[in-house]
């Protein structure tokens, strides 16, 4: 691969909400000199909350809703950064957003260990085999013992795991953190006992000049847990890692600014540049000339005032110009993409070139969508970006009838992005929106008031999930026949069966063995 492509880190932080990803991001992008000015994500007062959270209803929440994107460079490395939603009612948007990179960080709040969410956005990178590197955050809080966590990952996650530093005590033990492939014991200091630098270099866990800087307990934890730590599990083990068998684990704290340094640099040491992405003709790798990517985000409305919807392609292989013609499979006719974004959060600049790996904005009306393959002669189908049956089905309540054209061009844009799903049945005239978790309901209320000025509420729909059905034209056109009143079409119009219950599902699927219920669909 060319050194622009090598060069190349796309990754993503994933962890449980209130695990520190907001804030770890925030000092990736510091060390990187992309911001000046940390913030903290709960903190008061507009110029300290997190830079990566800029809608609304993060700013209130101080969640991440939806996914950012932030560029910058650092010893001739690349990072593309992609911010996913910790919440777990926006696992869509994060599952898309885990098929665009080729490696992840993954934090966990050393007093909680392993948590439901991380779980299930590990099971998403482990079907694509991504690398994972793994800091335990918040180790200046009380937390549990490190062995107790490190054997938690192997066993959870059917991992080896690997310790590259050792804490020096917890929460008020806490006296720093121990690298074990520099030998470097990193120090608190000040009143906030944060990492400013301070670094004692030896010649290893029982150097002597450790009891200078430690007390004869942290000494002895050096000594003993660390040389534990180090024989006790797996060495490291580059190619285990690039397979995803093995995690490197860093101890630290990103608030106090522990182990933010190393984990940066594990990601330009470690993790792989651009990686060969699947299609349907088998996978395309970084290599080849043409140019090809894929959209697996679109986001409406980034800058309000001007109405603007942003298409997130990554770029999968060749080397991208400003003003270039691409084909997006679902358009089928080519686009000029006259002003491609880079992002850093919601700032942004015009993009000359881009190359394998990048992550770069089009702004378009309506025709791109997510799924959508983009390619110079239109040959090329990326596999592997579904939709997901809605667990959440609601009808919308407009309390002004004039608005219904509003709400329907509302309802368009924000099903585009993939926040919601809009069914519209067969029969009768109310739209249902499906959601994956409740939280996206509260997001699009406060987004169709926020964005298109449409005051609207929800009230109870008479289906619980809904399936995609597929078979011969004639077994649908029998299925229609007897089920017109639990049949909608999606956006696409492709035809959707509205259940009451999963037993329901069930039913039909026993009766109608010749019929799929499918609960994906990949566009």
């Amino acid at each position: 691969m060319p050194d622009a492509v090598s060069n190349r880190r796309t990754f993503a932080i994933i962890s449980h909400p209130d695990a520190g990803k907001t804030t770890l991001t925030e000092k990736l992008l510091l060390q990187g000199g992309a911001i000046h000015l940390a913030g903290e994500v709960k903190a008061r007062g507009q110029a300290r909350r997190a830079r990566s959270d800029w809608m609304k209803i993060e700013q209130q929440r101080g969640i991440s809703v939806t996914s950012s994107v932030m560029t910058f460079e650092r010893d001739g490395i690349t990072f593309n950064l992609l911010d996913t939603p910790g919440h777990e009612d926006f696992s869509e948007d994060t599952y898309r957003t885990l098929t665009a990179v080729d490696s992840a960080i993954m934090v966990l709040d050393a007093a909680a260990g392993i948590e439901p969410q991380t779980l299930k956005l590990f099971e998403v990178c482990r079907l694509r085999s991504v690398p994972i590197i793994t800091l335990i955050n918040k180790i200046d809080r009380e937390g549990r013992d490190p062995f107790e966590l490190l054997d938690e990952i192997a066993d959870k996650l059917a991992l080896d795991v690997s310790p590259m530093s050792w804490p020096v005590g917890m929460g008020g033990l806490f006296e720093g953190v121990f690298d074990f492939e520099s030998g470097e014991l990193r120090l608190p200091e000040g009143p906030a006992r944060e990492f400013l630098g301070k670094i004692v270099k030896t010649t290893g866990a029982e150097d002597p000049v450790l009891a200078d800087y430690l007390s004869a307990d942290g000494v002895a934890r050096v000594a003993e847990e660390g040389l534990l730590g180090r024989e006790g599990y797996a060495p490291f083990d580059f190619e285990a890692y690039r397979n995803g068998d093995l995690t490197p684990v860093y101890f630290g704290s990103a608030l106090k600014n522990f182990g933010v340094e190393e984990i940066i640099d594990a990601i330009a040491r470690y993790a792989p540049p651009p990686r060969p992405q699947p299609a349907q003709d088998g996978e395309i790798g970084p290599e080849r000339d043409e140019v090809t990517g894929f959209i697996f985000k679109v986001q409406a409305n980034m800058d309000p005032n001007h109405r603007d919807r942003i298409a997130f392609m990554r770029m999968v292989s060749g080397t991208f110009k400003r003003g270039m013609k691409l084909t997006p499979s679902g358009l089928g006719k080519p686009i000029a993409v006259h002003s491609p974004i880079m992002f850093f959060a919601q700032d942004r600049e015009i993009a000359d070139t881009a190359e394998a790996g990048d992550i770069i904005g089009i702004p378009n009306h309506g025709t791109l969508r997510v799924g959508d393959s983009l390619s110079e002669k239109n040959e090329v189908r990326f596999t592997g970006l579904p939709n997901f049956a809605p667990e959440i089905l609601r009808r919308v309540q407009l309390r002004d009838p004039t608005k219904t054209k509003q709400l329907r061009k509302a309802l368009d844009d924000l099903s585009e992005e993939g926040v919601i799903q809009v069914f519209y049945p067969e029969i009768g005239a109310q739209w249902i929106i499906g959601v994956v978790g409740q939280l996206q309901l509260e997001v699009l209320i406060a987004r169709l008031e926020a964005e298109y000025k449409v005051e609207a509420g929800l009230e109870a729909s008479p289906f619980a999930t809904a399936r995609w059905i597929t078979g011969s034209d004639a077994a649908l056109a029998d299925f229609e026949q007897f089920n017109r009143a639990n049949l909608a079409r999606d956006r696409d119009n492709d035809l959707v069966f509205m259940a009451k219950s999963p037993w329901d599902v069930n039913y039909q699927q026993e009766k109608n063995p010749e019929l799929t219920f499918s609960a994906t669909k990949e566009r």
